[in-house]
């Protein structure tokens, strides 16, 4: 059987009557071929109402994609890391207004000692990649490659514009994180929030975990950037722009939280169902009331330096407005990930959701799988 013979009678899950579009949306993207493996969840009040799967894990199309499969989901990760932080101003012991000298004092050099935390969770300090040629296998070395961050010039005015960084921000968020609590931020999403509400989110994947992870279909070309600039050659275009040459088990066990999480579709919409909810998930309080709003209000809108798109970002939230690839919602954000991964919370309705595939494409954001479905939720609200 191909991915595209997967048939209505053989998605799995739960999608009520209200929400059969959503149902026909997924069963289309199997139809038309765009899948492998993908889940879809939705969760109204933090409460999943809506999760579909299908397909298959591997690509030699042997293994199901099941309610067990673990998705990487790239920098969908990135909403994860900024949850953590989000927690740490709300328990006062970080500040987005900070200079993230305070607390990372090396991050001082070459005239960063004015940048603030928001400036970094916002892509605005300048670090989005290394300009010049380091070994792929550093990534996989957290105090060289923060060094190397803290000592580098930033290739823009702080404060001045956004440009997108795909792996440095989960380095330069998870040093923060480290230098405050004093443990990972892999650590801390599995202390704190993971095992107190049986949610299947990893960032670092054990490996007793990677029997359960979905294998990749790469994409078939490049995403287009539009003209290359030094900028989007540093964070994207070069042969070392992100981790390589240790192989995929490696991979999974970093710790990187801006590029390798490993989650179910129902554990993000959850999680995600967090910020819809004013800070609460299942009956407890995650983030104090307004934190959420605090969190993803705007620091930062214009034409991205990297990604060729308006973008408005929060702290570490990439927000609905104007690209409108999480529904209708204005006031909603989440965060999309390489291939056309996906998580958004809207909190003017209470609706989360979430949507992880292994067949990726070319799309930077607003893959049309995930659109098609979110578009289908929104319709049937």
């Amino acid at each position: 059987m191909t991915a595209a013979a997967v048939s209505a009678a053989e998605i799995s899950g739960v999608c009520p009557p209200q929400f059969a579009p959503v149902r026909e949306a997924f069963a289309a993207n199997f139809a038309e071929d765009r899948e492998l493996g993908a889940r879809f969840s939705l969760a109204i009040e933090g409460e999943v109402v809506v999760d579909l799967w299908a397909g298959f894990a591997d690509r030699q199309r042997t293994r199901p994609f099941d309610q067990h499969t673990l998705t990487p989901v790239f920098s969908t990760t990135k909403a994860i890391a900024a949850l953590l932080i989000a927690r740490l101003v709300d328990q006062g012991r970080l500040a987005y207004d900070q200079p993230v000298a305070e607390v990372w004092p090396e991050f001082a050099e070459a005239g960063k000692a004015q940048v603030t935390v928001e400036q970094v969770m916002s892509h605005q300090e300048g670090l989005p990649g290394f300009p010049d040629e380091i070994d792929p296998a550093l990534w996989f070395d957290w105090d060289a490659v923060c060094a190397k961050l803290a000592a580098m010039a930033p290739m823009w005015p702080p404060g001045t514009a956004s440009g997108y960084h795909p792996i440095t921000f989960g380095y330069l968020a998870g040093e923060i994180f480290r230098r405050v609590d004093g443990r990972t931020m892999g650590t801390a999403l599995r202390q704190d929030l993971a095992e107190p509400f049986g949610l299947d989110l990893w960032i670092g994947l054990p490996d007793a975990e990677h029997g359960r992870a979905a294998d990749l279909m790469r994409p078939p070309n490049m995403p287009d950037f539009g003209e290359i600039t030094p900028v989007i050659r540093a964070a994207f275009l070069t042969k070392w722009s992100a981790p390589g040459g240790r192989g995929a088990a490696e991979w999974r066990r970093a710790e990187i939280p801006s590029a390798n999480g490993h989650a179910t579709a129902p554990a993000l919409a959850r999680l995600m169902g967090a910020l819809a909810c004013d800070g609460r998930l299942d009956g407890a309080r995650v983030l104090s009331p307004g934190m959420a709003a605090g969190a993803s209000a705007e620091r930062v809108r214009g034409r991205d330096l990297v990604l060729p798109y308006e973008i408005s970002w929060g702290a570490g939230f990439m927000r609905n407005v104007p690209n409108m690839i999480y529904g209708t919602g204005a006031n909603s954000f989440g965060h999309s990930g390489w291939g056309g991964s996906c998580a958004f919370a809207d909190p003017d309705r209470g609706v989360s959701g979430a949507y992880v595939m292994n067949r990726q494409s070319a799309d930077l954001i607003g893959d049309f799988r995930a659109r098609r479905l979110i578009d289908a939720v929104y319709a049937a609200l």
